[in-house]
């Protein structure tokens, strides 16, 4: 199935459950919130989102608390699930999806490397996270972590 028919699937089953959905974004750079509202009628069911690119804007606009930043890294389980919940609360969504992460070509370290990319899908109180590794590169590594996040996201409202 094409990546296209992946937003559309998941906006058909949004609007099936009745549910709404908030992105917090940060290593795609609002590229999930760009997928989800390119489907016609994506109103009924996308609240909005926040491109948390620093850690300021993760901590003052979703809440994230900096002692989490500060003990398990910006790029992490820990925070890509605060990212999600933070959407999920502050936006007033039933569903939120985040993602944070290191695209490339720079910025990796040998604990974090390049392309270390967290997805965090929380619907209702359930969130569910996954980890993507290995470099292609910045648009691939940015293309797969969107492409991801909508399907974690689907997977969960299966």
């Amino acid at each position: 199935m094409g990546d296209e028919e992946l937003e559309l699937r998941l906006g058909r089953r949004l609007v099936e459950l009745g549910l709404s959905v908030a992105t917090a974004e940060s290593c795609t750079g609002g590229g999930v919130a760009a997928r989800l509202t390119s489907v016609p009628g994506s109103s009924a069911y996308v609240l909005g989102g926040v491109v948390a690119y620093s850690s300021e804007v993760k901590t003052r606009l979703l809440g994230v608390p900096q002692e989490m930043i500060d003990e398990y890294n910006v790029v992490s389980r820990e925070v890509a699930t605060a990212m999600a919940r933070g959407a999920q609360t502050r936006l007033g969504a039933d569903c939120a999806v985040a993602t944070t992460g290191i695209a490339g070509p720079d910025g990796g370290t040998c604990e974090r490397p390049v392309g270390t990319i967290w997805i965090a899908a929380a619907v209702g109180a359930e969130v569910r996270t996954l980890q993507l590794s290995g470099d292609s590169g910045r648009a691939a590594n940015v293309e797969k972590a969107i492409k991801s996040a909508l399907q974690l996201l689907l997977q969960m409202l299966a």
